[in-house]
């Protein structure tokens, strides 16, 4: 296997050096909340977004006015994106299907898809707002039915971001609060003397936001470990450096930790791309953000074959795949560590981003190993039951019952199974001991 690293991102240990401070952080500013109450979120949203209005929960008639401030050409964009997620959503929770069945005569057994009862789902927004992760969290929230909808998101420049919360109303949002970071999360999860505390937590973040979570996660559900934007782009010589240059940047711009892979079999596209991302680099808006991102979390790696490409991509579970060679459909077919695919030229990560209607809230830092993104399902919880309408399948699932219980030694376990066994069989078990075998009647 021949795998060359053009170019490459900091260490390991450095990464690890960063990890490191902003769980010390996390850890003591969700104590400060946790002690400290709405004070504690007042005063971390002076420090870190230097805002502190009357209420950080929005009334109707702001509500109102910010969406009334919105041109007919903007709420109308929202509104086309946000119904694109709806209808995948919808497709999605279709076909979760609640089943019963009855696998031997007498015996019921079922499970039920019930939503979360309430959620708090954090929509970033301090140095970009962003509309597009509303539909993602609310609007999808509002498809699995979830009683309960809180969202957050940071000031914009000193206040509300119209757009944002135009995003978070029509996608079905209960209650709307004005803040950001560690402080939203905080609140949200523990509760304040003003907000009660929700049962799960979705929506991506930076750094902070994805640790507040990690720490978070047991006392409330997590979507998933959605950090720092990753983007990965598979590329043969079927497309041109332009392309895969602008694919990298328009991803990089996110942060200044965002990491953004070229992959690739051919050298000549390698060499093109880096070229144009310097050219790129000169004229872009952003250029201050993506740069520092490419610099320390860019890289380029150079494959022999196919074969080693998917070996590298599944090892590295990017968030986000761009996948452009004349065998997209084989990739589709065989990655199997991934938050999303993008397959073919014509699609992009922005269009997953913003608008086409899946789901932009994605696994990253390794997490498209062991689950997928945000989705409809991830409001839902799946809980089995079980039912015994008969004598005889009491009876008969009761004796062997009793005797698995003393194989494993459970006594008074068995015994749950033996008093049905001597009610409902008319069958002598003596307490302490299992059900005698015996062979099942005829029917």
């Amino acid at each position: 296997m021949a795998i060359t690293y053009l170019k490459t991102a900091r260490s390991a240990q450095d990464r690890a050096d960063d990890d490191a401070k902003t769980r010390a952080i996390v850890e003591s500013t969700l104590k400060q909340i946790e002690t400290g109450g709405d004070a504690a979120v007042r005063e971390l949203s002076e420090k870190f977004d230097n805002y502190s209005p009357a209420s950080f929960k929005l009334s109707q008639s702001e509500i109102d006015a910010l969406i009334a401030s919105l041109t007919d050409r903007e709420l109308a964009d929202i509104k086309f994106a946000q119904e694109n997620v709806r209808k995948f959503a919808q497709a999605q929770r279709d076909s979760m299907l609640d089943i019963e069945v009855e696998p031997m005569p007498g015996v019921i057994l079922g499970h039920k898809n019930i939503p979360v009862q309430s959620v708090g789902c954090y929509v970033p927004g301090g140095k970009f707002p962003m509309v597009a992760s509303a539909h993602m969290s609310v609007a999808t929230a509002s498809v699995a039915k979830v009683p309960r909808i809180i969202a957050c998101t940071p000031p914009f420049k000193g206040k509300p971001n119209a757009a944002v919360i135009a995003a978070m109303h029509l996608g079905g949002a209960h209650d709307i609060y004005v803040m950001g970071g560690i402080q939203a999360i905080g609140a949200m999860a523990l509760g304040t003397e003003t907000i009660d505390p929700v049962h799960m937590l979705v929506g991506p973040g930076n750094a902070f936001v994805a640790e507040a979570k990690r720490q978070l996660f047991g006392r409330v559900g997590i979507d998933l470990f959605a950090g720092p934007t990753e983007t990965m782009v598979i590329a043969d010589d079927t497309v041109d450096g332009e392309l895969c240059a602008t694919d990298l940047l328009g991803q990089a711009e996110h942060g200044y930790n965002s990491p953004s892979v070229l992959l690739t079999n051919s050298k000549k596209l390698a060499d093109d791309t880096l070229s144009e991302i310097d050219r790129l680099l000169e004229i872009l808006p952003t250029a201050d953000t993506a740069s520092v991102s490419w610099e320390e979390y860019g890289e380029v790696i150079l494959c022999d074959t196919y074969d080693e490409m998917l070996t590298v991509a599944d090892d590295i579970a990017s968030e986000h795949v761009q996948v452009m060679t004349d065998c997209d459909d084989w990739f589709l077919e065989h990655m199997t560590c991934y938050g999303a695919l993008f397959l073919g030229a014509r699609t992009n990560v922005s269009n997953g981003d913003k608008v086409i209607g899946t789901n932009h809230t994605l696994p990253t830092k390794k997490a498209g190993r062991y689950t997928g993104g945000l989705w409809v399902g991830k409001f839902l919880k799946t809980h089995s039951y079980q039912k015994i309408t008969t004598d005889e399948a009491a009876t008969l699932i009761g004796e062997y019952g009793s005797r698995l219980c003393m194989l494993e030694g459970f006594v008074g376990h068995a015994e749950q199974c033996n008093v049905r066994v001597r009610r409902y069989g008319g069958i002598n078990v003596p307490y302490g001991e299992g059900a005698a075998y015996r062979e099942p009647e005829k029917s």
